[in-house]
């Protein structure tokens, strides 16, 4: 890492898959480094897909150091309350790992990462998708979403430390 460089691991917390997107910013500069999702099996218990999203993340925190984690906060449907309490699950795994490995966390919602990069709480996907390629400089759409909502957060909190 060079002086003055943060490295920001922005993280889409999911259970069948968790997107993540590490970027570098130096100087006003924003690169990507790696983007990824880590899947687990449908048809695993819970407690071994938590581990395995434990794995993947530890093995990722220890191959790229991160200087501080940008988390999308967890979205309540009144319909799907289980499906937030799951999420609370995955995300407490990360939180968990941020703890051990004593790197601070920054939690987003959906409509400020969204502020955020272009200006609307409401901005479509498409709309992240291309400020997430102009912002990093590159050719293709970064697949499947969960890897584009995992970058919009690195590059939430790259803005939002920009700003203060």
């Amino acid at each position: 890492m060079k002086p003055n460089e943060l490295v920001i691991l922005g993280i889409d917390p999911g259970l069948e898959k968790t997107g993540y997107g590490l970027i570098s910013c130096c100087s006003g500069e924003e690169k990507l480094i790696e983007g990824g999702v880590i899947r687990t099996k449908v048809k695993s218990l819970i407690e071994e897909r938590l581990a395995v999203l434990y794995k993947g993340m530890d093995e990722l925190i220890n191959d790229h150091s991160p200087s501080v984690i940008a988390i999308e906060d967890v979205y309540v449907h009144k319909q799907y309350p289980k499906t937030a309490l799951i999420i609370g699950y995955v995300r407490g795994v990360y939180l968990m790992l941020a703890g051990l490995h004593n790197i601070p966390v920054a939690h987003y919602s959906a409509t400020r990462i969204k502020k955020f990069l272009t200006g609307n709480g409401r901005a479509s996907k498409e709309q992240i998708q291309r400020t997430i390629m102009s912002r990093l400089q590159i050719a293709k759409t970064p697949h499947p979403n969960d890897v584009s909502d995992a970058l919009a957060a690195a590059l939430c909190h790259a803005s939002f430390i920009t700003k203060i």
